[in-house]
């Protein structure tokens, strides 16, 4: 089945023999094309920001949760580590499958099916008793929101150019930032507040009122959405074909056939782009985790206290990520924008471990962490689809993100383990720096500076 904009782009060329040639679409001035993806820009970002913050948040919940969660169920370290990386065995198994459904279903239908049943399952864990129940929800949450976050890289494809990329990509990791600052006023204020109501603890009224947006997020998309410029009615015409034009290098070719993902399986680069993801992930998932526990650690007792000092290197994290990766767009280079992130936000991590004066130098170190570490993540994501073929593009971004993305079941497992054996964060704090650095070299020396195909 040939992808939409395959299909659009062959009519543009399947004149009669006999037929004048068509004359080529005049480009559109640099001012015109600015207006343009300005026009798309608000047409498609907001929605899917608020989306991707909503799944954020329903993800890392339970990073507040477990400050009265543990207590009130007997759950140990150990035990919520576990539960956080069991959201990252359904993830990792049920995300390549999803990209190609959308690459074959269209965006609308599937981010409506994926945010539907997420958050239902996300309201589902109020109801939890048990380890078995809380690893189960966590597994099927994994599962429901698999393809949500490649989903929207593979969309972004059809809709923007590399060279525009890094700086839309960083308004979604800002997402990830704008969780974390909402999870500290939200979660805090509903934890404490709320705890009693209805004789229910303040965390099941957190897991409910919290995961009840994606429910209607998701019915909301199937009106909202469209599946590409193809099928958007407030373009026009003239407007549509400079998108297609523009964006072709990464839409052509069908994207979810077995062909497709054999070219990607076959192509070593998907593999170091997946261990610098990892890598990189790895760090990014302890500060959006642990931090609550970081701040708490520090002698800061009461939950709402943890939550509000939590929005601080959250708040700081969104801005400075944003700077960065349009920084990176508007020089159009990004390797050099990657390692310096990557080797700052491991210094900042074993900065973590020293001996601080006060919970404000604490809260900074966070910050500088925060808002390299989330950088580098919109950098990382402006590179992967230049390198991979055009019909592999759905198959590729998912299976790096999938590959990459076990850091949700290795990095909360394992410093759950180092927490419980040695009361102190410092040795996976070692542990993760070391990692970041990792992911920066790697990119520097083994990813090519021009990419496969043009931008």
């Amino acid at each position: 089945m040939s992808h939409p904009v395959s299909g659009q782009l062959s009519s543009l060329s399947s004149l009669a023999p006999s037929a004048p040639a068509a004359p080529a679409p005049a480009a559109l001035a640099a001012r015109d094309e600015d207006a343009l993806y300005r026009k798309v820009w608000l047409r498609i970002i907001p929605f899917l920001f608020v989306c991707y913050v909503v799944s954020f948040l329903d993800r890392i919940n339970i990073g507040f949760a477990q400050l009265q969660m543990k207590h009130d169920l007997g759950f140990s370290d150990a035990m919520y580590g576990l539960g956080a990386a069991v959201f990252y065995v359904g993830y990792v198994l049920c995300e390549v499958p999803s990209n190609m459904l959308l690459a074959r279903f269209g965006a609308r239908r599937t981010f409506t099916r994926i945010m539907v049943l997420w958050g239902t399952v996300s309201v589902a864990m109020m109801a939890v008793s048990t380890p078995t129940q809380f690893y189960a929800l966590r597994f099927l949450l994994g599962v429901f929101e698999a393809g949500f976050f490649p989903g929207i890289v593979l969309y972004l494809t059809y809709w923007f150019p590399a060279r525009r990329r890094a700086a839309v990509m960083a308004i979604f990791f800002a997402g990830v930032a704008v969780a974390g600052v909402l999870g500290g006023l939200v979660s805090g204020w509903i934890m404490r507040d709320m705890a009693g109501v209805l004789g229910l603890q303040g965390w099941k009224w957190m897991f409910a009122i919290e995961g009840a947006p994606a429910v209607l997020l998701g019915l909301a998309a199937a009106r909202l959405l469209v599946d590409g410029p193809q099928q958007a009615s407030w373009l026009s015409e003239r407007e549509r074909d400079h998108l297609l034009r523009d964006t072709a290098a990464h839409t052509q070719g069908g994207g979810h056939s077995l062909h497709a993902l054999r070219q990607v399986l076959r192509n070593p680069r998907v593999y170091l782009f997946a261990f610098i993801y990892f890598s990189l992930t790895c760090g990014s998932l302890a500060l959006s985790f642990w931090m609550p526990l970081m701040i708490r650690d520090f002698g800061v007792t009461d939950v709402m206290s943890v939550s509000l000092y939590s929005v601080v290197p959250n708040a700081v994290g969104a801005v400075g990520l944003i700077v960065i990766a349009r920084h990176s767009d508007r020089t159009g280079e990004r390797h050099r924008h990657f390692l310096l992130c990557t080797a700052g936000g491991a210094l900042a991590l074993a900065a973590l471990t020293l001996p601080l004066p006060g919970l404000a130098a604490m809260l900074a170190i966070l910050s500088v962490a925060a808002v390299l570490i989330f950088a580098a993540l919109p950098v990382f994501w402006a590179l992967p689809p230049g390198y991979l073929p055009g019909a592999g593009t759905a198959a590729g971004i998912a299976f790096i993100s999938s590959i990459g993305i076990t850091s949700g079941i290795v990095s909360p497992w394992v410093i759950g383990q180092i927490k419980t054996r040695t009361g102190s964060l410092d040795h996976a704090l070692y542990l993760l720096a070391a990692l970041l650095l990792a992911s920066g070299l790697a990119m520097w020396l083994g990813v090519p500076k021009q990419p496969a195909r043009p931008a």
